[in-house]
C-alpha cells in the first residue's frame, strides 16, 4: 500500500519562502515518477510540479517557474518542494503525488494516482 505524509505547510507573509517535503512508503520509490498538487478553496486541484524517477526530467506550472523547486533523494524515499518569493495566490492545500507506474510520463496530471493527506500553506499579503 502506497503512503505518501507531507509535512512542512505553515504560514509566512507574501514574498517568504517555505519548504515541504514528502516521505513515501509501501514500494520501491526510486522506481516512479512524482510530484506536487495543490488546490485552493473553491478552485480545482492544480498540477504543480513534477520530477522523473532519476531527477532529470521536471516539470513545473507557468505560475511558479523561477519560484518553485522540486527535488528527490531516492535514498531517503522523500520528494521536496521549495517554494520561494510567495505570493498570497499560493495560498492552498499542497498534496504529494506518486505515478500510477514507472512508466508513466512524469508531466502528465492523470499520471498520478496515489496522494498524500496534503499539507496547508497560507501567503498573507
Amino acid at each position: 500500500q502506497v503512503q505518501l505524509v507531507e509535512s512542512g505547510g505553515g504560514l509566512v507573509q507574501t514574498g517568504g519562502s517555505l519548504g515541504l517535503s514528502c516521505v513515501a512508503s509501501g514500494r520501491t520509490f526510486s522506481d516512479y515518477p512524482m510530484g506536487w498538487f495543490r488546490q485552493a478553496p473553491g478552485k480545482e486541484r492544480q498540477f504543480v510540479a513534477a520530477i522523473s524517477w532519476s531527477g532529470t526530467n521536471i516539470y513545473y506550472v507557468d505560475s511558479v517557474k523561477d519560484r518553485f523547486t522540486i527535488s528527490r533523494d531516492n535514498a531517503k524515499n522523500t520528494v521536496n518542494l521549495r517554494m520561494t518569493s510567495l505570493k498570497p495566490e499560493d495560498t492552498a492545500v499542497y498534496y504529494c503525488a506518486s505515478a500510477r507506474y514507472p512508466s508513466s510520463y512524469y508531466a502528465a496530471s492523470s499520471q498520478y494516482s496515489y496522494f498524500g493527506q496534503g499539507t496547508q500553506v497560507t501567503v498573507s499579503s
